[in-house]
């Protein structure tokens, strides 16, 4: 048996993102070799369970989100020298400027999925790009094993700091739902992200502006000056439908089920989860045309890099193409993103 904690996430049941959700399957598809301990924001759960999915939790009176993250990790780390576990899980960089202490008294493991290059997003400012930066190059440097979730993202570390490491991604299944009726294919294009700058929000927006194709759109409009403006901007055009988050998954479902195709806008942060999702729906997907989306799909999407070129696109390609691209994307998504296989690569990383 292999005790193995994980540090970086907001903790189980899953409720914030990639990580807690990749946490989540790792726990449900474990294999009887693996032990988990799986550290939590008390702040995040106002019922606390000891265990979720067979794993124990622990949990910290921090929030593992913002500037809170830094010392969220740094304690996970220190508890973990009490608990001594064979491997220590780190989803994240932001409290590996602690690692060299933390090896230093530990003989754990160390296995750290980098994430998708957090110090280039558009939402950090100066300095807090320098930090996650630095942290970067101190988890490469003291971890044993490093994860990367995108082979574009890889290239990079072997290129920057000379180290080799594992790429694995994110599992997809979890998006669909047996025994739910699915109504016949509506007439409606879907897209679903952060409404963030980097996921080329407002370039989406604009091609169906210029379009005839009908577009539903899902995302956190009222989190951010950004989402607020592009919410009032184009909540009045007749063809697109602005969708506050969606948090259950049968609705997800549906939306996912029933739409035309999904359009993929992120330009950053390696393989998206909500990108392998929508692969295993068998719909055409058009993804910005960047290294990260290219290796995702296997250069097998339609890919766009203008508000005109997604719009030419759409109007552009023909039903037998589309169908064509809508199986290429369920014959990779199952082939590559599902979560049996993604947990299978993680636990040989343990053993």
């Amino acid at each position: 048996m292999k005790k193995v904690a994980v540090v970086g996430t907001v903790g189980l049941p899953a409720c914030y993102g990639g990580f807690e959700s990749l946490v989540e399957n790792l726990t449900l598809y474990k294999s009887n070799e693996i032990d988990y301990t799986i550290f939590c924001s008390g702040k995040s759960y106002f019922e606390k369970v000891d265990t979720y999915n067979d794993a124990k939790l622990v949990y910290l009176p921090l929030n593992a989100n913002g500037i809170q993250s830094i010392p969220y990790d740094i304690l996970s780390l220190i508890k973990c020298w009490f608990l001594r576990p064979d491997t220590v899980l780190i989803l994240g960089v932001s409290g590996c400027l602690f690692l060299p202490f933390f090896k230093f008294f530990s003989k754990s493991k160390i296995v750290t999925n980098i994430d998708g290059l957090e110090w280039k997003r558009d939402k950090w400012n100066k300095w807090a790009k320098k930090f996650l930066k630095f942290s970067e190059s101190v988890a490469v440097k003291y971890s044993d094993v490093i994860i990367t979730d995108n082979k574009a993202i890889g290239d990079y570390v072997e290129v920057e700091y000379s180290t080799e490491n594992i790429v694995i991604a994110y599992g997809g299944d979890h998006a669909i739902i047996k025994g739910i009726d699915v109504d016949q294919e509506q007439d409606y294009y879907l897209s679903l992200c952060r409404i963030e700058p980097e996921n080329n929000v407002k370039m989406i927006l604009e091609a169906f502006v210029n379009s005839d194709k009908k577009l539903k759109f899902v995302g956190n409009w009222n989190s951010s000056e950004f989402g607020r403006d592009l919410k009032k901007a184009f909540s009045d055009k007749p063809n697109i439908d602005i969708i506050d988050p969606i948090y259950d998954i049968k609705q997800l479902f549906l939306l996912r089920s029933e739409c035309k195709g999904y359009i993929h806008g992120h330009s950053a942060g390696g393989t998206n989860p909500s990108l392998v999702e929508a692969m295993h729906f068998e719909k055409p997907i058009f993804a910005f045309d960047c290294n990260f989306n290219r290796y995702s799909t296997e250069d097998k999407a339609v890919y766009f890099s203008s508000s005109q070129e997604l719009s030419d696109k759409l109007s552009e390609v023909t039903r037998d193409e589309l169908a064509v691209i809508s199986s290429d994307m369920k014959q990779i998504a199952e082939t590559r993103y599902t979560w049996k296989v993604i947990n299978h690569l993680y636990e040989e990383t343990y053993l």
